[in-house]
């Protein structure tokens, strides 16, 4: 079995409700990590433990589809969810890999104010997996998380000016 992964963490000056309600809708994911292109099925929201949504995946020329299922749904701290099966799938539905990917958020107030957030990805594939490169790249160049972080922080701070 092959694993890779990848982690970060900041500290926003936000609550974790704050955090969580933004983070864990997944209509919010292609203003802030480079790659969603948009959810492809609809979804009620707040998520409940066992609901399953489709991301659409663009990174430049490569397309793809993650169907994912929320495993942890524990506001304002924890929200987890997986794709089992059908990593880098077609957009139409056919091929893919097996394996299973978790991106896991947590958040955890600070002493003083704020709140940190974790993301962590972890990825298990069968020995001898290709992940194409396009989607390793977006999911786990530290570059690419920590523009994550960054669009959240910006996200989050434009909703507070507008409301």
């Amino acid at each position: 079995m092959g694993q890779f992964g990848a982690s970060a963490e900041t500290v926003f000056t936000q609550s974790p409700e704050e955090i969580y309600d933004f983070v864990s809708d997944p209509h919010n994911w292609p203003k802030t990590f480079k790659g969603s292109a948009g959810m492809a099925s609809g979804m009620t929201l707040p998520l409940s433990i066992g609901d399953s949504w489709t991301e659409q995946i663009r990174v430049g020329d490569f397309e793809c589809r993650s169907t994912w299922t929320l495993i942890t749904a524990v506001r304002p701290s924890k929200f987890v969810f997986q794709q089992v099966n059908g990593i880098a799938e077609q957009p139409d539905g056919t091929g893919g890999l097996d394996g299973i990917t978790t991106i896991s958020y947590t958040l955890t107030p600070q002493p003083g104010g704020g709140t940190l957030f974790h993301r962590s990805l972890h990825c298990e594939v069968p020995r001898g997996t290709r992940i194409p490169e396009p989607l390793l790249i977006a999911r786990c160049q530290a570059a690419n998380i920590e523009g994550y972080h960054d669009a959240v922080a910006r996200e989050l701070e434009k909703a507070a000016a507008e409301g």
